[in-house]
């Protein structure tokens, strides 16, 4: 398998889940233990030289991107969470998607003063999340070493907004 075959797999959901919006559904690259692997092995590529010391994992499909990683890398996972769905105390941080308005919350001991982190999703659109996301790790006294994503959506101005903010970004397959 190569990235184009790999980038075929990827299917496309026209008005979904509003209208206007071409969602990218990374599930079929998970289907099959061939594309799985592809995955696994593409990510490892990118990541294996980065210096870090945990993976956070956005929800929800983020959290497979994370577990691959953190298996892979010999390295700890960290969630980050839809509110209300982490228990004990957390942080919370509200940021814009392309079609709504959202929070995410992480536990505040899941990361340590200090500590270099990779952050990774399975996609990059508007970058709202994912900056979000860098907050989140940054107010823990983290230092974002950057951005792992499956498929970046450049088109939506993603990725110039992460790196306009000096991060690092790290896709598999990119959409025009």
């Amino acid at each position: 398998m190569n990235d184009a075959e790999f980038k075929d797999l990827v299917k496309i959901w026209p008005d979904f889940p509003t209208n206007g919006i071409s969602f990218k559904d990374v599930n079929p690259l998970i289907r099959s233990s061939e594309s799985l692997n592809y995955l696994h092995k593409r990510l490892f590529d990118i990541c294996n030289s980065l210096e870090i010391s945990k993976i956070a994992a956005i929800e929800a499909r983020g959290f497979f991107v994370g577990s691959l990683l953190a298996l892979s890398l010999n390295k700890g996972l960290v969630l980050i969470r839809k509110e209300g769905k982490l228990p004990g105390p957390t942080i919370k941080e509200s940021y814009t998607i392309e079609y709504g308005t959202r929070v995410m919350e992480i536990q505040e001991d899941a990361i340590l003063n200090g500590e270099k982190i990779l952050i990774a999703d399975d996609l990059l659109a508007t970058g709202g999340t994912a900056l979000a996301a860098a907050s989140l790790v940054e107010k823990l006294g983290a230092i974002v070493v950057g951005f792992v994503f499956i498929i970046s959506l450049n088109y939506l101005e993603g990725p110039n907004k992460l790196k306009d903010q000096g991060y690092k970004v790290n896709s598999i397959l990119e959409f025009e």
